[in-house]
Parts: C-alpha cells; sequence; structure tokens
C-alpha cells in the first residue's frame, strides 16, 4: 500500500475554512474517525507506543475528539493504522465517503462541516455509521 495522508487539519483551515470559527473547528471531523478507529482498535502499534495515554484517556472519555486530533495536530496518515484500518480508511476515508456521511448526518443544515460541534452525542451518531459502513466493507472484501 502507498504511503497516505488522508487528512490534514492544517489544509483545511488554510484552506476554504470560515474566519468566523475557532480554529478547532477544522479538528473535529478528524478526531471523530480517529477516535472511532481507537475503539475498534485499527490503530498500529506505532501509534499505540506514540499515543497510549491519549488512547487511555479517549476510551475514559477524559479527552474529546478535537482534543485527540489536536494532539496529532489534526494529522491522520497511514502509520497511524493497522492494516485492516488503512485498507478500511483508504477505502472510507480517502474514498470520501466519509466526508459524505459526516455531512448528511451532521451537518446536513449547517453553513459547513466545520460547524459540526465536539460532542459526545455527536460522536455516538458518526460511529454507528462508520461501524456500518465498516461491516459494508468487510463483505465487499470478504471478511467475516
Amino acid at each position: 500500500m502507498d504511503k497516505n495522508i488522508y487528512d490534514n487539519a492544517k489544509n483545511h483551515f488554510l484552506g476554504n475554512f470560515p474566519e468566523s470559527l475557532p480554529i478547532e473547528q477544522a479538528y473535529v471531523h478528524i478526531g471523530m474517525y480517529l477516535g472511532w478507529i481507537i475503539e475498534n482498535e485499527l490503530y498500529s502499534e506505532y501509534f499505540e507506543d506514540e499515543a497510549g495515554i491519549q488512547i487511555f484517556r479517549f476510551h475514559r472519555k477524559e479527552i474529546s475528539c478535537t482534543i485527540l486530533s489536536e494532539l496529532w495536530d489534526g494529522y491522520l496518515g497511514y502509520e497511524l493504522f493497522n492494516s485492516k484500518g488503512n485498507l478500511f480508511t483508504y477505502f472510507y476515508y480517502g474514498g470520501g465517503i466519509y466526508k459524505k456521511d459526516y455531512t448528511d448526518l451532521l451537518a446536513g443544515s449547517l453553513p459547513s462541516i466545520y460547524h459540526v460541534q465536539d460532542t459526545w452525542d455527536n460522536y455516538e451518531k458518526m460511529k454507528v455509521k462508520i461501524a456500518e459502513r465498516f461491516a459494508q466493507w468487510k463483505e465487499l472484501v470478504g471478511e467475516e
């Protein structure tokens, strides 16, 4: 698999980011995905070694999705995921399906995806949708 950077908050807040919002809003969508990866143990040994405390604190809901993403500078790259995590992320996140799901589920009536609030309720909604997509993907690739 090629080395991929799936997303980077910097590209958002240096791009078409609403000036009226705090920069932290560029991290929300990335953090929600990374949180799901953590909960489903699709992260790499490297990420576990480097972010063990952050993983533990996220599981305990001591840090939010935004803070989780900020601690990694809003970076979402291949080295954070194990093999299965990378294959799924390449398909789902890299293929634009995650952004569509995120928009449809959380940002539909908002001015932009950056207006979605970092709440555990919003995370739970995305978590369910990502799990559905993951099950569909596993069926597509012939996994149990």
